[in-house]
């Protein structure tokens, strides 16, 4: 990508950052009570549905064990059947087991001491993990830890994708860097009064504020977290993988105008 483009892209970013959060407002990510219950989601929701992780928090919770202690006390194949409706239960079951024992070797079973470590070796760290990639390396880093990282999904790439300002093939870091750079100098934007649509979906109570997403980070992870979650709604209610409403979209007037009348 030349420079200029790269300055184009970074622009078309920021503008879809400033749209979505005057039109939407926060967006309340992560929903959970502690850093550790960010981490088990985010390990949990591997190819599967938030509704299903829902559903196996919820187990673990019932079971008293959604904690290091709960978890790292667990017989193996009990973890297994509490975890079961988030799908490839066997695999996720063990993931939490490695990721406890990471912890106790490393940081001595203390997540502040880990997340004290700088961003980048952390990151490295957590993606020597087994199972463990870069969106739930990033997902843990940001959510849980309130590092300054952006977590590239698929909504995030299919969003950016369609708006031009993604090479094919583009890699997970790329992407993670122009959003990034992108967002470098942005402020988390609280709904201005009377904003939001009323024909916009009912975004802002999907979830429910809670503990983590009420703890403070730095201006810049909130913008990360805030630009993520507002893409999610994008995705879930607009640009859908096979029929996009770019229509009734509140980016459908930043798209390029191709993509725009083939969906019209």
């Amino acid at each position: 990508m030349t420079p200029s483009a790269r300055s184009k892209g970074e622009a078309t970013v920021r503008r879809i950052y400033r749209r979505l959060s005057h039109r939407w407002g926060p967006q309340h990510w992560w929903p959970a009570e502690t850093p550790f219950e960010v981490i088990v989601g985010a390990i949990l929701t591997q190819n599967t549905s938030w509704t299903n992780v829902e559903r196996a928090l919820e187990k673990l919770r019932q079971a008293n064990v959604l904690s290091l202690d709960g978890i790292r006390a667990l017989p193996l194949a009990q973890l297994e059947q509490l975890v079961r409706s988030s799908g490839y239960y066997r695999q996720k079951a063990d993931r939490l087991k490695l990721f406890v024992s990471f912890l106790d070797d490393r940081y001595s079973g203390s997540l502040e001491k880990m997340f004290a470590a700088p961003t980048e070796d952390l990151r490295a760290e957590l993606l020597s993990l087994k199972g463990i990639g870069h969106e739930t390396a990033d997902a843990i880093l940001l959510y849980a830890g309130k590092h300054a990282i952006f977590v590239v999904d698929a909504y995030a790439r299919r969003i950016l994708g369609r708006h031009g300002l993604l090479r094919d093939g583009a890699k997970y870091d790329e992407v993670r860097m122009l959003v990034e750079s992108a967002l470098r100098a942005e402020v988390p934007v609280e709904v201005a009064k009377g904003s939001r649509t009323t024909a916009a979906p009912p975004v802002m109570f999907i979830h429910e504020p809670s503990t983590m997403s009420r703890a403070q980070g730095s201006i810049l992870s909130q913008v990360y977290n805030e630009m993520h979650g507002l893409l999610v709604q994008v995705g879930k209610h607009y640009c859908h993988k096979l029929q996009p409403d770019c229509r009734n979209c509140p980016l459908g007037n930043v798209l390029p105008i191709t993509i725009t009348k083939l969906t019209a």
